[in-house]
């Protein structure tokens, strides 16, 4: 089979799009030309176009996978390999070995992984007679323990996190109760002499907010940020999440979570949307129409989104990181990244007493196995009470 009949093939909607450098291009950035290499650059956009159409690979994904593989062709290049189907396993062996004294057992694992999907997919597809990258093998990872807080930590840093939404809150009713004159004396000498803007106000809602979302459902920072309103149940105290591979789950949340997401969504969300449209209208004035069409399109996209950065647009992972590892500078617990306050909830659950597999579906993992590392920290906290606590320990 040749290229083209592979990449027509890979799915009933893949032959739609024109063209498979169309792919690379929408989803990965345009793929340098390597002439030296006859076939690798059709065959890597056949193989993108299969991974993101029907594996729901995210375009981060999608991204790495491109970027790891151009990496291995020119090496391959400088090996004097001119085509795809010369390819041997000494070739890749050669890059690896190369690739191992610059680059961490983590990050070999993923090249490899992406390497080896890569001539799989051209081998099953006729691309190649034979697949030269079936017997490589990952470098085996150590098995680190999630770092996670103690439960007391978590419940320090959401209360310190809610308190300074409080305060913002008050802050305010403090500002509207002097604007209508029913203010006392001693109300107006409490207050800081540099009060909070109206917009600080409302990013400590947000801040608060997004703390909680994060330790009360467990989900990733990209699940965070992608959230629109309507997936936000406040009924049933649930929200539907869109995690890896495009998979839908339903996650609950608590009470606590639920408050500061309230609050931000009537009381802090408007003052910061409002804010994002006063910047889109200054950039339409001046900007070309193309610009303008794609200004609309994130205005709108911010729109549904339930978490906004300071500008009005939509909350991005970097902005999310920043808000987790500032609160827990504030409560003054270890210093922690979304994702450890993911393995926390994980902990904390399966202390607690959750099962196992409610704990996998809750957190979308698609392997029992991934979620078992949180019963190894479970277990050295349960092993350091036993040796407190019990008399022949």
């Amino acid at each position: 089979m040749n290229v083209a009949n592979a990449t027509s093939g890979s799915a009933d909607g893949a032959a739609t799009v024109n063209g498979a450098t169309a792919v690379g291009a929408a989803y990965v950035g345009a793929i340098a030309q390597r002439d030296g290499i006859a076939g690798a650059d059709a065959a890597l956009d056949a193989f993108l176009r299969f991974q993101k159409t029907n594996k729901g690979l995210s375009a981060n994904t999608i991204k790495s996978y491109s970027s790891d593989i151009c990496a291995c062709f020119d090496h391959l290049e400088v090996q004097g390999v001119r085509d795809l189907a010369d390819v041997r396993l000494d070739n890749l062996r050669t890059w690896i070995a190369a690739e191992a004294g610059s680059h961490a057992k983590s990050s070999m694992a993923r090249k490899i992984v992406a390497v080896r999907s890569f001539f799989e997919y051209c081998a099953i597809h006729g691309i190649i007679p034979t697949d030269p990258a079936q017997s490589l093998t990952t470098p085996k990872l150590p098995q680190t323990l999630p770092a996670v807080l103690t439960e007391e930590q978590a419940r320090e840093m959401m209360d310190c996190a809610d308190d300074r939404a409080e305060e913002a809150e008050e802050a305010a009713q403090s500002e509207a109760t002097e604007e209508s004159g029913e203010s006392t004396k001693a109300e107006r000498m409490s207050r800081p002499s540099q009060p909070l803007s109206p917009h600080d106000e409302a990013l400590r809602l947000r801040d608060a907010a997004i703390v909680e979302t994060l330790y009360a459902t467990g989900i990733r920072v990209a699940e965070l940020v992608s959230l629109d309103i309507a997936d936000i149940d406040f009924s049933q105290r649930t929200m539907r999440v869109t995690g890896k591979g495009n998979k839908t789950r339903v996650v609950p949340f608590g009470a606590p979570a639920a408050k500061a997401l309230g609050e931000w969504l009537e009381h802090g969300r408007p003052v910061i949307a409002t804010t994002g449209k006063t910047n889109t209208a200054k950039q339409a004035s001046t900007a070309k129409q193309a610009s303008v069409d794609a200004a609309d399109a994130r205005r709108a996209d911010a729109g549904r989104a339930v978490f906004l950065g300071s500008r009005g647009g939509r909350l991005n992972q970097r902005q999310a990181r920043e808000v987790v590892h500032a609160a827990a500078r504030q409560a003054n617990v270890p210093d922690i990244s979304p994702h450890a306050l993911r393995h926390s909830a994980a902990t904390h659950l399966l202390s607690g007493g959750a099962d196992l597999r409610e704990v996998q579906e809750m957190l979308g993992h698609s392997s029992l196995r991934t979620t078992q590392r949180y019963t190894h920290v479970s277990i050295d906290q349960l092993r350091s009470t036993y040796r407190q606590a019990f008399p022949r320990a």
